[in-house]
């Protein structure tokens, strides 16, 4: 064995060692969103320097704007790292009712900011917030909660549809009519990221999700720059100083990178060559001026993001986390890997933003407020849980003053999920159906998820196999028998 040989299976033993560690998860996401972060600010002063110089005559003006939304995420990242979990589910709706508001003030003339012939934003005072950002987050948590708690009571199909997908197909509506379609099709992959890992079965999920894309196509060609932007992606050399400007020059920037880079601050791109280069495009600065290794920097970044948001979601023994990670993790990285995608020239442009590293407060602070809420499930590991509360808080946590996360118990949240029942009203029992009702083990399905409901009288045979066909869930531990849905 070379010496060489032997220094990598060192380094991978050690690496091994220190993910076994209870507060590791919490520590790469912080890590992650630290990196990601300190680099977009890097990138969009390098970047925006010369537009901001030629259009207000301050080089740093976007730069100390993104700063500043970034000092603000820094504020919500810490307070998403305190707030109990028991919190964040009973204020899930009230935030996602107010986030649904202010999607409609936005439209309305006189309330609503128009810039561009889109109108986006509230300004309040000196900073403008863009809602449909603020509901990307209300709608993960809610519907996560929402999810868990029809879960644990083996509701029907129905109800786990209803008022779910109603209410996010609302949401899309409103986000189409200001009209932004990139935020519509995030808003899309949070919904169908909600119903996969809340157990919609197999079949009807495939059902949404064609709706979706078809939905998304129609959307595409129906509007003057967003069919323009279709013909570009098929046909990018008909019209190469207009309309498929950007994603050429985008491609050019790239190429002149190269392997190692021009050097941080030298693209020459951003010289009014290439159109949003602070934002839509800014992997194609990250590109010239870092190289091809750059970009596997931050490839690598979000691949590392994946293995850690999985790895929290299945490590998590509340169905609430479960559902909430996964979907988080999933929107997160399904709309970095959009934007790559469409500035390396695999995908048509939409106009979504790099999370954290692209220029856009609203969308920096909203998705670090989501990063803290992920670190705070992390903290809620049954492992980190054990170390923490054993004392073994760490020089972070120490630092951060957090407070001790709290054990879940399935017998506490069954008993939360009976006093929500009988203040409802004595009508309706915990299962969500007219009596009680005894679970068995399902044929071919993992002993450790919940029970499909059980036909109802009246129901036609293939709409209860229907609900009976659950699609691929990862097979996370419930070990209390009343989560399993069986009775002891």
């Amino acid at each position: 064995m070379t010496t060489a040989t032997r220094r990598a299976d060192s380094t991978a033993t050690r690496f091994g060692a220190w993910l076994a560690r209870p507060l590791a998860s919490f520590h790469l996401i912080v890590t992650i969103a630290t990196l990601l972060t300190v680099l977009g600010l890097v990138m969009v002063l390098s970047a925006s320097s010369v537009e901001a110089y030629a259009d207000g005559g301050s080089a740093y003006s976007l730069f100390v704007q993104q700063a500043m939304f970034a000092g603000i995420g820094l504020v919500l990242f810490y307070l998403a790292l305190r707030i109990p979990l028991r919190r964040l589910r009973q204020w899930s709706f009230p935030i996602f009712a107010l986030s649904v508001l202010a999607l409609l003030m936005v439209l309305l003339p006189g309330i609503g900011s128009e810039v561009q012939g889109a109108r986006r934003w509230l300004v309040l005072g000196p900073i403008s917030i863009q809602p449909s950002e603020v509901i990307k987050v209300s709608l993960v948590v809610w519907g996560a909660h929402l999810l868990a708690s029809r879960r644990s009571e083996r509701a029907t199909l129905k109800e786990l549809l209803v008022p779910l997908v109603p209410a996010g197909l609302l949401v899309c509506l409103l986000v189409v009519l200001q009209p932004n379609l990139s935020t519509t099709i995030a808003l899309g992959i949070v919904l169908m990221a909600l119903l996969w890992f809340g157990g919609l079965p197999a079949r009807l999920f495939v059902t949404i999700a064609a709706s979706g894309v078809v939905a998304a196509v129609v959307l595409a060609l129906s509007a003057g720059y967003r069919s323009d932007r279709m013909r570009a992606f098929f046909n990018p050399g008909d019209d190469p100083q207009g309309i498929g400007y950007q994603a050429r020059q985008a491609m050019y920037s790239l190429a002149d990178g190269g392997i190692w880079g021009r050097g941080l601050g030298q693209s020459r791109a951003k010289w009014s060559y290439l159109p949003n280069s602070h934002n839509d495009f800014i992997f194609a600065i990250i590109g010239e001026e870092l190289g091809f290794l750059g970009c596997m920097l931050v490839l690598g970044l979000f691949a590392l993001f994946v293995y850690t948001g999985l790895r929290i979601a299945t490590r998590s023994v509340d169905p609430f986390l479960k559902i909430l990670i996964a979907t988080a993790t999933t929107w997160i990285t399904s709309q970095a890997l959009i934007n790559i995608g469409y500035v390396v020239g695999l995908l048509p442009v939409t106009g979504l933003q790099l999370p954290l590293v692209s220029a856009g407060g609203s969308s920096l602070a909203i998705t670090l407020f989501m990063f803290g809420i992920i670190a705070n499930a992390a903290r809620h590991e049954p492992e980190a849980v054990s170390a923490l509360n054993a004392g073994q808080d760490g020089r972070v946590s120490r630092l951060l003053r957090l407070p001790k996360p709290e054990v879940y118990s399935p017998v506490r949240a069954e008993q939360a999920r009976a006093r929500s029942v009988n203040r409802r009203g004595p009508g309706r029992p915990p299962n969500g159906r007219g009596g009680a009702e005894g679970g068995r083990k399902g044929r071919g399905r993992p002993a450790d998820l919940p029970e499909p409901p059980r036909r109802r009288s009246g129901e036609s045979r293939g709409t209860g196999s229907l609900r009976a066909t659950r699609a691929w869930e990862p097979s996370y531990p419930m070990p209390h028998a009343r989560e399993r849905g069986r009775s002891r």
